[in-house]
């Protein structure tokens, strides 16, 4: 019976219990390159649940847009790494961003603390997206955010006009000439990306900027670094 007990014990402290949060809002759908935000994030959600399926780890899922769309509760085991597979791949991106809302109602069902996996452009306003990620960390959850961009986003490359669309809301779209738009809208994703870093220090929040064009061998890299700092 002694020995019985300090094998639980052991496997309660040691495997991990984590749940995958994945963003599937039409801002997603964007791909100035070979694939899109929404393709990155879920090849990298697949490659982190085999992870630590594989360190036979419990994970969960979550997608949404602007609200829940599927919860997979935390299991373990090949035929679980398979449900999370065909939920990833039937996923496609579509609706508005709701990040603080959505974020707000997860935190009374995923009742045990661990670890939280969010992959999201983190589109939408920053001070409420903060807010709802303090109440992650109040019930004790870590938090890594896996926040993914297109370079596009960050270096706004256009040159001549350019007919801009919402991915999110079907009848707007404007063409502008992208000069005169260029500084405001650097400007702004500075004070965006600033403001969602301090937010995050604040919270002691793991803040992961990817770009699609990075391998994703760069992001389980970060996954693992944080696996083996945690205490």
């Amino acid at each position: 019976k002694t020995d019985r007990f300090y094998v639980r014990e052991y496997e309660e402290e040691t495997n991990l219990r984590a749940t995958i949060l994945l963003d599937l809002s039409g801002s997603m759908a964007y791909g100035g390159g070979k694939v899109t935000k929404a393709h990155y994030a879920t090849r990298l959600a697949a490659a982190l649940a085999f992870l630590m399926l594989q360190q036979r780890d419990s994970v969960g899922m979550v997608t949404f847009d602007s609200k829940m769309r599927r919860f997979i509760p935390q299991r373990q085991g090949v035929g679980h790494l398979r449900v999370l597979l065909e939920e990833l791949q039937q996923s496609e991106p579509g609706g508005e961003t709701e990040l603080a809302g959505v974020f707000q109602n997860l935190v009374p069902r995923i009742h045990r603390r661990g670890l939280l996996i969010i992959l999201s452009d983190c589109f939408g306003e920053v001070k409420d997206l903060v807010s709802a990620l303090g109440h992650f960390r109040v019930a004790k959850h870590e938090i890594i955010l896996f926040q993914i961009v297109d370079r596009d986003e960050l270096e706004f490359p256009f040159r001549q006009w350019t007919r801009f669309e919402s991915l999110e809301q079907e009848e707007m779209h404007r063409l502008i000439d992208p000069a005169h738009f260029r500084a405001a809208y650097l400007e702004n994703l500075e004070r965006f990306q600033k403001e969602l870093m301090e937010g995050c220090h604040r919270h002691r929040i793991d803040l992961v900027t990817m770009t699609t064009d990075r391998p994703y061998a760069e992001a389980l890299v970060q996954f693992l670094t944080r696996r083996l700092g945690r205490p």
